[in-house]
C-alpha cells in the first residue's frame, strides 16, 4: 500500500457485529487526532439505542460520533444518503486538520462510498406488486433462492428474509434482464466518488480467527441488550402509529424479532434464539464482504477488550500509519 505524504489520511475501520469496532475507535481517538464517523445503517435512527449498541451518552460526550441520530425511524435512510452525508463530514474533519475515521459494519455503505452507486432502473410498480404477491404465497426465502440462481453474488450478501433488497434485486433483473451485480460493475468506474482521490485511504478489518469466539460475543451482547431494556425500547417504538415492520429501521436485527415476539408470534425463548441467529447471519454476511476486501489490514478479535490488548491493537494500527500522522 503506497502512501502519498501530501494527501490527508482517511481511515476505515470495519468488521462484523460485536467485534469491538467502537472500542477500538475510541481507544484510537485518545492517541491520534481522529474524529469518528459512524458507518451503521441502524445507528442513524433516533430512538434505536439499545438494540443498535449505540454508544452511551457519556461515551458520545467524550468521543463524538458523526452520523448518529440523524434520521427519524419512520424515514428510510439509504446508501445514497450516507454517501452524501459522509462526504460532508469527511471534508469538515479534514478542514479542521484532523483525521476522519469511518467506523461500522454496514458494508454496503463502505462499498458505495469507495466505488460509487450504480444507476439502477426506475421502480416498476407492476413488477414490484407481482413480486410481493409471490412472496405472500411462497415466502421470501423462496424468492431469495430464485435470486441466488440469477445473481448469486448479490444474493450471498442478503438474508433470505431481507424482503426490501430481494424485491428490488428481482425487480431490477425482471425489468431489465441485468442483475444488480452487473449494474454495479458497469457503473463502478463512472460513478466512483472522485473526492476520495485526494486521500490516503487505509482499510482496517477486525476479523475473528475463531468463528465460535464471535458467536460467543454475539450471544453475550444480545443477552445484555435484553437485560438493559431492549424489549421495553421496542414496546415504546410500537406505540408510534407511523412505525411498522416494513420500514428499514424496524427490520434491523433484533428489532424485528422482538416486534414479532410482542405480536405473540413466538415465545421469549424463541425470540432470543431468533435474535441471536439473525445477528450471527448478519456477521456472516459482513465477513463475506470482508473476505476479499482489497488492501485490507487485518486485526484480530479478542475474547475480551482488556486495556493491554486494546493498547496492542492501537499500537499495531499506528505502525501502519505514516510518521507524519502519529
Amino acid at each position: 500500500m503506497s502512501i502519498d505524504s501530501q494527501k490527508p489520511l482517511l481511515i476505515m475501520l470495519m468488521g462484523p457485529t460485536a467485534s469491538g469496532k467502537t472500542d477500538v475507535a475510541m481507544a484510537l481517538s485518545k492517541v491520534l487526532p481522529v474524529d469518528i464517523i459512524s458507518v451503521d445503517s441502524t445507528l442513524v435512527y433516533k430512538g434505536l439505542d439499545i438494540g443498535s449498541a449505540k454508544p452511551s451518552r457519556e461515551e458520545l460526550a467524550q468521543f463524538p460520533h458523526r452520523l448518529i441520530d440523524v434520521c427519524d425511524p419512520a424515514e428510510p435512510y439509504s446508501a445514497a444518503n450516507f454517501c452524501r452525508d459522509a462526504e460532508i463530514e469527511i471534508n469538515s474533519i479534514v478542514d479542521a486538520n484532523r483525521v476522519p475515521i469511518l467506523v461500522g459494519g454496514s458494508m454496503m455503505y463502505f462499498k458505495s462510498l469507495l466505488d460509487g452507486l450504480a444507476d439502477m432502473p426506475a421502480t416498476d410498480p407492476a413488477i414490484r406488486q407481482a413480486i410481493a404477491l409471490e412472496a405472500e404465497k411462497e415466502g421470501w426465502p423462496a424468492l431469495h433462492a430464485e435470486l441466488s440462481v440469477v445473481d448469486p453474488a448479490y444474493a450471498a450478501q442478503l438474508h433470505p428474509n431481507h424482503s426490501q433488497r430481494i424485491s428490488r434485486a428481482l425487480e431490477v433483473y425482471r425489468s431489465s434482464g441485468t442483475t444488480m451485480t452487473q449494474y454495479r460493475l458497469r457503473q463502478q468506474e463512472v460513478n466512483r466518488p472522485k473526492f476520495l482521490d485526494r486521500f490516503n485511504v487505509i482499510c482496517l478489518g477486525l476479523l475473528p480467527s475463531d468463528r465460535a469466539l464471535l458467536h460467543e460475543r454475539i450471544f453475550k451482547r444480545f443477552s445484555l441488550m435484553i437485560d438493559n431494556g431492549f424489549i421495553e425500547e421496542v414496546v415504546g417504538l410500537r406505540k408510534r402509529k407511523d412505525l411498522h415492520l416494513d420500514l428499514p429501521s424496524m427490520r434491523a436485527v433484533g428489532y424485528r424479532q422482538i416486534w414479532q415476539y410482542l405480536d405473540d408470534e413466538y415465545d421469549h425463548n424463541t425470540m432470543m434464539e431468533k435474535g441471536v441467529a439473525a445477528t450471527r447471519q448478519l456477521a456472516k454476511r459482513q465477513l463475506t464482504w470482508l473476505r476479499d476486501w482489497p488492501n485490507l489490514i487485518r486485526l484480530s478479535v479478542d475474547k475480551n477488550n482488556s486495556e493491554s490488548l486494546m493498547q496492542k491493537k492501537v499500537e499495531l494500527i499506528r505502525s501502519f500509519l505514516p510518521p507524519s500522522y502519529i
